[in-house]
């Protein structure tokens, strides 16, 4: 099993928690980290932005990603989401043993 760390922002609590709740619970990640709030700062549509923002670290498998960010794409605010995965190159074996159960299907 191929662990993946996946990294999204979005704009408040509210919305880190209702997302990670949700992709928990469909077993799409087995754990969430909501850390903010936090400050970003992007251009978009030719303007500097400046936001506070809430950051989820998503844990899961390489085999839930895709599925993982068609959900995270359809229940977030943002026109074009912050999905980014990152392989996991060593870790805890029992630790991801545990993601691999949560998010297997």
């Amino acid at each position: 099993m191929e662990a993946f760390v996946v990294l999204c922002t979005v704009p408040d609590e509210g919305t880190a928690t209702r997302l990670a709740e949700t992709l928990v619970q469909n077993h799409l990640a087995a754990c969430i980290n909501i850390i903010g709030p936090h400050k970003s700062v992007y251009e978009w549509k030719g303007k500097l932005e400046h936001d506070t923002e809430f950051l989820l670290i998503m844990k899961t498998s390489r085999q839930c990603f895709e599925a993982l960010a068609e959900k995270v794409v359809q229940l977030h605010p943002y026109e074009v989401p912050e999905i980014i995965a990152l392989p996991v190159l060593a870790g805890n074996a029992a630790y991801l043993d545990w993601v691999k159960q949560q998010t297997a299907s």
